[in-house]
């Protein structure tokens, strides 16, 4: 008896379902919302970012949106801006931005997804579901330095640049 070849192929995930694979495989716990919302806490170099995926059907787009433990102050926040500006135009993919609302740093980045076939759903791989996480986790860490230079050691924003991208060539 012969084996019999089944052609199958698995029918296509939800963006945060990929994602919530992504959180579930490196042991960290999350909370989700549907299948519009999830969020998890991740340990990076520097602290625990708070990492939210958000996804919009009508749009296709999937937002991935990490937090950190700072948040400008009033009169640092011009400084905060410069270094922004300074930061978001290294950038590839994604920016960072200061929440208005409370002064918090963050790091934004969109993803729209298409596929050819509306019926096959939203095309994310599970390859890029861990890149938009390893992303977002990766630049804020090389940045973190430069914010906490910035907002705590009233450091000139180009000047933070400088010496934290310096230290962290030099740690390599």
């Amino acid at each position: 008896m012969g084996l019999v070849d089944i052609d199958y192929t698995p029918p296509p995930s939800a963006p945060i379902d990929m994602l919530e694979h992504v959180f579930d495989s490196n042991g960290w716990a999350f909370e989700r919302s549907g299948d519009e919302e999830i969020s998890t806490s991740i340990k990076g170099g520097w602290t625990t970012y708070q990492l939210r995926a958000l996804w919009r059907e009508e749009e296709r787009v999937l937002q991935i949106i990490a937090r950190a433990d700072l948040m400008a102050p009033e009169e640092r926040k011009a400084a905060i801006y410069e270094t922004l500006g300074l930061i978001n135009e290294q950038l590839w993919m994604g920016h960072f931005e200061l929440w208005s609302a409370d002064g918090t740093v963050l790091f934004r980045h969109a993803t729209l997804l298409d596929t050819a076939d509306d019926e096959d759903g939203p095309d994310l791989t599970l390859g890029q579901a861990e890149v938009l996480v390893e992303a977002a986790v990766e630049e804020f860490d090389r940045f973190y330095p430069v914010f906490q230079l910035v907002l705590f050691a009233d450091h000139a924003p180009a000047e933070a640049m400088a010496a934290a991208l310096l230290e962290t060539v030099g740690e390599a």
